[in-house]
């Protein structure tokens, strides 16, 4: 007669089968981007004790106070650059994996709603005569949803790239107060 319970239990399965293809892919990609994340962090470890230790040496080396800070001046501007790099190096990496979240959310919307509209025109080739009104209600209830997420996503990347704007531009301000306020240092120590 109808075949409807069949074509819905094979759109149930589908569309579990879509949701732990998503899952799948979003915790491949969150562990890659931890995986990132640990290994910036150890080797900024590593690199700081290593700058720690060279600096303690030289410390340990002066004769008398003016050098003393002046050596501690030299310190502050190389510590803040490589501060500001590490920001940045976890700034790319939590863009990428946001990036490669939106693909992943993307394709699989795209999939889903291919499907969904396969199942709709499936359906509604068994639909009854006089039920044309609701299928076409339907319809445009699934390409109002489809326009809906459309304008949200694109909303969603236009700010996201004004933060990311914004923060370049907070960080460019930054290195160059960074930049002035070391020079200044190397000049008062030196006097």
């Amino acid at each position: 007669m109808f075949a409807f319970p069949e074509q819905f239990s094979n759109a149930t399965k589908a569309n579990l089968e879509s949701q732990f293809a998503l899952f799948s892919a979003l915790t491949s990609k969150t562990f890659e981007g931890v995986e990132k994340l640990v290994d910036l962090n150890i080797n900024t470890v590593k690199a700081a004790l290593e700058d720690s230790s060279a600096t303690a040496r030289q410390l340990l080396s002066v004769k008398d106070a003016q050098e003393f800070f002046t050596v501690s001046a030299s310190q502050a501007q190389p510590a803040a650059e490589k501060a500001l790099a590490y920001s940045r190096q976890v700034a790319s990496i939590a863009a990428d994996t946001g990036a490669e979240f939106s693909k992943a959310a993307e394709s699989q919307f795209a999939e889903v709603n291919r499907k969904v509209i396969s199942l709709v025109d499936e359906v509604t080739k068994n639909a009854p005569a006089g039920s044309e009104t609701y299928v076409s209600a339907l319809k445009t209830a699934i390409s109002n949803a489809n326009a809906g997420y459309e304008q949200f996503t694109k909303t969603t990347k236009q700010a996201v790239e004004a933060i990311e704007s914004n923060l370049n531009a907070a960080v460019s301000q930054f290195t160059q107060a960074t930049r002035k306020a070391g020079a200044a240092a190397n000049s008062a120590a030196a006097a």
